[in-house]
């Protein structure tokens, strides 16, 4: 109940030893899968995030004995950290999640684990989203097989791992199309993140539609600031007149951000 608790508040307002609480709860098996499952995903966050919580859940990912979604989200948990401890390495104690030899050790368990033909599918997915955070070569091959699949699960996890591995312009483009409302979702992530320029008509389309749910709303304004198309203000400013005070909000910051780099390219 402590840890359902702590969940409910905002990570930077964790007490002391909720750390050690997440530990502990990970590694009861006594404990409700419920609770170890928030336990999990709490593990993932920068507030408590250390070696020892990330062995802990390296182990779990690595147990067959353990419930498929625990182990799913155990490895999802280690992604924020890989990918903190890939773009800040390991020279500024302040800076430092995981050590530096935790982190290869992560790196080397999630590829083989990958790669070990009896690692159940679901869990091989989420290892992959995990360790593209931190990015290695032989991801790439393994983007390219899963996109290639039949299975549109393998085609929602490769089209999400394309935001962190570049060279995939023709894949993200083509899953702008995509039916399936969860790959289109990611596929406009990724045009943003890799800064796709010609996604923009396909972004600007989404920015004007009055009948897309609002995640891929704010997904397009995330893609927008990134891609930086003369036309976005316009695009941007027609949203002020929305009747959603969040759009409106996210339409505003949008604008700001991108005033404040066109400022910047000026003065550079």
């Amino acid at each position: 109940m402590i840890l359902q608790a702590l969940y409910d508040i905002e990570p930077w307002e964790w007490p002391e030893g909720t750390a050690e609480l997440i530990f502990t709860t990970l590694n009861d098996t006594d404990t409700e899968l419920s609770i170890r499952l928030i336990a999990a995903e709490m593990a993932g966050d920068y507030v408590v995030a250390n070696d020892k919580l990330a062995k802990a859940l390296l182990d779990i990912v690595n147990n067959n004995s353990e419930a498929l979604k625990l182990r799913s989200q155990a490895a999802i948990s280690l992604g924020p950290g890989l990918e903190h401890a890939h773009i800040y390495e390991f020279d500024d104690p302040e800076d430092i999640v995981f050590s530096e030899k935790v982190f290869q050790i992560i790196q080397a368990s999630l590829k083989s684990a990958y790669y070990d033909a009896n690692t159940p599918n679901d869990i091989r997915r989420s290892v992959l989203e995990a360790a593209v955070r931190a990015p290695q070569a032989w991801q790439e091959g393994a983007i390219r097989a899963a996109y290639q699949s039949d299975d549109e699960s393998w085609q929602l996890t490769a089209v999400f791992c394309m935001s962190y591995i570049g060279d995939f312009k023709t894949q993200i483009l083509e899953a702008l199309e995509n039916d399936n409302p969860n790959i289109h979702y990611q596929a406009v992530l990724a045009a943003g993140h890799q800064c796709i320029e010609e996604a923009w008509p396909h972004i600007k389309t989404l920015l004007s539609s009055t009948t897309i749910d609002k995640p891929l709303i704010f997904a397009a304004i995330e893609a927008t600031i990134v891609i930086g198309n003369p036309e976005a203000m316009v695009s941007l400013e027609k949203l002020l007149d929305s009747n959603d005070n969040e759009i409106i909000d996210a339409a505003h910051e949008a604008m700001a951000m991108l005033e404040a780099l066109e400022a910047e390219e000026v003065e550079e």
